[in-house]
């Protein structure tokens, strides 16, 4: 904390012309002539614009036994469409120097697309191919298949990863969430071209549908070029329900014994989701908890900048937050010999923080940062479209940037202290551990256990 505030003059000095260009940008609202909305950002100084889209209802929605679906479907819809195969569809886009990707998280399926404005109106004839007509041919389903099967099992051997599983899977128990959203090797190999034929019809549904742009592009000229893309798909899609889910499996310890030097910890407690009127407050309880760098308690604590500790050279918390929960993490890694020592620090600077808050100093630093990173991520057109598609996705609105800093200087140091005590109990957090921990009470798992649902990293 105390290193914090020469840093962040720096970055205020450095950020201060991303604001005044963030403040000259505009966010408009595009109504093609056959009703498809987008939002866009008009910039005309470089020939090229992005283009994201993102149908709601992910990989939470894979059918039991088909874990992975939307996963691969997403791998494969730029590998041929219409009348071109992989070979021709993908020489297209590398002549014409036009990016295309599609993906899948447990909440939404989402493409994206840049483009330099010679190429626009191909672009977006290839981007509609391939959602609308996906060849599926054998060869690249089964190469793209084989792909994802040798990652899940190089995920397997990963402690990090089978940390987030099982965490994953403890949380979440018996919701959608705690299924893996990249299958398993079993699940993968189920999966047939009807299946994902079937996937498009049911999830690609313009009544599902978010579009923003960024870029040269004019209204005028993206809403046609919005009915010729979109206009074909179905207007409604399956419709479809995700209940709430509360983390589960708050106070359990869980052991996944692996034969490494270092134990991974995970760990995660209910927190909130994105709409909630507390969000801002608890990212700058974040902030100065774990999410601050060196400038956090934890990295303090854990790594210890200026003690003799060195429990580890890395730790982290975080509010991640999905459509139906939301959860707080911490974690980090350790040598087996100091991991209960290190679960112990972790879990106390919870207390600490719950009992009695954070300072005006850790405040004002967090309040410095929050408000001064945006601007340092609208640095290319691309990421000024996924941008906007993260104010459409979390519903924030259409003015939220006019209004983003007042929501985060608006935050008292009373409330979120008040914050901290309704949201960090420590006694809460559901902790687990790959390695051979000392030093922990537990429920074991034995070695090669609590991993049968392999997963990618989560979301947001």
């Amino acid at each position: 904390m105390k290193i914090a505030f020469p840093f962040l003059l720096l970055l205020l000095a450095l950020v201060a012309p991303y604001r005044t260009a963030e403040a000259a940008l505009k966010i408009q609202r595009v109504i093609s002539p056959g009703g498809i909305e987008a939002w866009l950002m008009e910039d005309h100084r470089v020939p090229l614009m992005a283009l994201d889209v993102t149908f709601r209802g992910g990989a939470a929605l894979d059918p039991a036994g088909k874990e992975g679906l939307a996963a691969l479907t997403a791998s494969l819809l730029d590998e041929g469409a219409g009348d071109l195969n992989s070979t021709a569809f993908q020489k297209e886009l590398a002549d014409q120097s036009i990016a295309l990707n599609f993906s899948a998280d447990l909440d939404d399926f989402s493409g994206s697309m840049k483009t330099l404005t010679v190429h626009r109106d191909r672009a977006f004839q290839l981007f509609s191919l391939a959602l609308t007509k996906p060849r599926f041919d054998a060869d690249d389903v089964e190469r793209d298949r084989n792909a994802m099967i040798t990652s899940v099992e190089t995920d397997l051997g990963n402690p990090n990863w089978v940390a987030r599983r099982k965490l994953a899977e403890t949380i979440f128990a018996g919701h959608p969430y705690a299924r893996p959203s990249t299958g398993t090797v079993q699940s993968l190999r189920a999966i047939t071209v009807a299946d994902m034929r079937r996937y498009i019809k049911d999830r690609f549904g313009r009544d599902q549908l978010l579009v923003t742009a960024a870029g040269d592009i004019t209204p005028e000229e993206l809403g046609p070029l919005l009915d010729r893309t979109f206009g074909a798909l179905p207007a409604k899609a399956t419709p479809f329900t995700i209940p709430e889910i509360p983390a589960k499996g708050a106070g359990q310890t869980i052991i996944i014994q692996r034969g490494i030097p270092q134990t991974i910890i995970s760990m995660a407690k209910n927190g909130i989701k994105r709409n909630d009127p507390d969000w801002y407050t608890g990212q700058i309880l974040n902030y100065a908890l774990g999410g601050g760098g060196f400038n956090s308690r934890l990295m303090e604590d854990v790594r210890g900048a200026g003690t003799k500790r060195s429990l580890s050279y890395g730790v982290f918390s975080a509010f991640s937050a999905y459509r139906h929960a939301g959860i707080i993490q911490a974690g980090g890694a350790t040598r087996n010999a100091t991991a209960g020592e290190t679960v112990g620090v972790i879990k106390g600077e919870f207390g600490h923080m719950q009992k009695d808050g954070i300072t005006p100093a850790e405040m004002n630093d967090a309040k410095i940062y929050l408000t001064g990173s945006l601007p340092l991520t609208l640095t290319s057109t691309d990421r000024i479209a996924a941008l906007l598609m993260q104010l459409r996705v979390e519903d924030l609105g259409i003015d939220y940037l006019d209004r983003r800093d007042g929501l985060i200087d608006g935050v008292t140091l009373e409330h979120a202290n008040e914050v901290a005590h309704r949201l960090l109990d420590p006694a809460a957090l559901t902790t687990v551990l790959v390695g051979q921990p000392e030093g922990i009470e537990k429920a074991s798992v034995p070695a090669g256990g609590g991993t049968a649902s392999p997963t990618k990293k989560a979301q947001r």
